[in-house]
């Protein structure tokens, strides 16, 4: 593993991140949460995007993996301003972007705040709202109770180690919501997701291609992948997903 490149944010917040050079339209790979940019897709991901000769980012929030804070210090916010600091600082012209999980809720407020920098969008398992649907669904009356009135609270996770959910993460999580306002995507978008999902229900993802409006959306749903959609077929899907956002950019290979 090569060491990562910084960059400081407005903020003041140090990101980790991992550039290659190439032409653009560029990729840039979004994680989700708890997750890093060393994860099976974004690295899949990269060698494609390198073996293409296209330029590629992927990068840690603040909080995640080896950029600097505290997780459970940020929120949705703040990842997202992670997130157009890259954006705004690494790349060049609109790119596609790549949003795994609560990286597509990012790559939607992304698309929001700054169109112009987006050229297309491929979302696996897009959870928008995530914090005040199924987050806040899964700490219960009890864990609801006590976030509110302690600030923190743990609840079990299919990975490492428990979720820390913080008061914060659940209050910015209602100004960050996507799914009820208009949400116009107007370029080529592609929404994977597995029906074996535990993490994301596939009535999230009919939702979230029901809700946006645009010329080019498509939901390609996968009987029996889940939440990780990391198997070869999985990855080969992501590869063709791209590929037909770029061809309907104009930048087909």
């Amino acid at each position: 593993m090569t060491e990562p490149n910084y960059l400081d944010t407005p903020q003041g917040r140090r990101i980790a991140y991992h550039r290659s050079a190439g032409t653009g339209p560029g990729l840039v790979f979004l994680g989700g949460f708890v997750s890093d940019m060393e994860g099976t897709k974004a690295l899949h991901l990269e060698d494609w995007a390198r073996a293409q000769g296209r330029a590629f980012v992927r990068f840690d929030y603040s909080g995640h993996g080896q950029s600097s804070e505290d997780f459970i210090d940020g929120c949705v916010g703040d990842w997202t301003e992670d997130a157009m600091a890259v954006l705004e600082a690494l790349t060049e012209g609109p790119q596609v972007l790549v949003g795994s999980s609560m990286g597509g809720w990012i790559a939607l407020l992304c698309a929001r705040a700054m169109p112009a920098r987006v050229a297309g969008m491929v979302t696996i398992a897009a959870a928008p709202d995530f914090m005040t649907t199924s987050m806040w669904a899964e700490l219960g009356a009890d864990g609801q109770k006590r976030v509110m009135e302690e600030g923190i609270y743990e609840i079990p996770s299919d990975y490492d180690a428990p979720y820390r959910i913080t008061r914060r993460m659940i209050e910015d999580g209602h100004d960050q919501t996507v799914l009820d306002k208009p949400l116009a995507l107007e370029f080529p978008v592609r929404f994977l997701q597995g029906t074996e999902d535990e993490a994301v229900e596939t009535d999230v993802a009919l939702r979230l291609l029901a809700h946006a409006t645009g010329p080019d959306l498509r939901l390609t749903l996968v009987k029996g992948a889940d939440h990780r959609f990391s198997t070869p077929e999985c990855l080969a899907l992501i590869e063709s997903s791209v590929e037909q956002v770029l061809a309907a950019t104009g930048d087909a290979r």
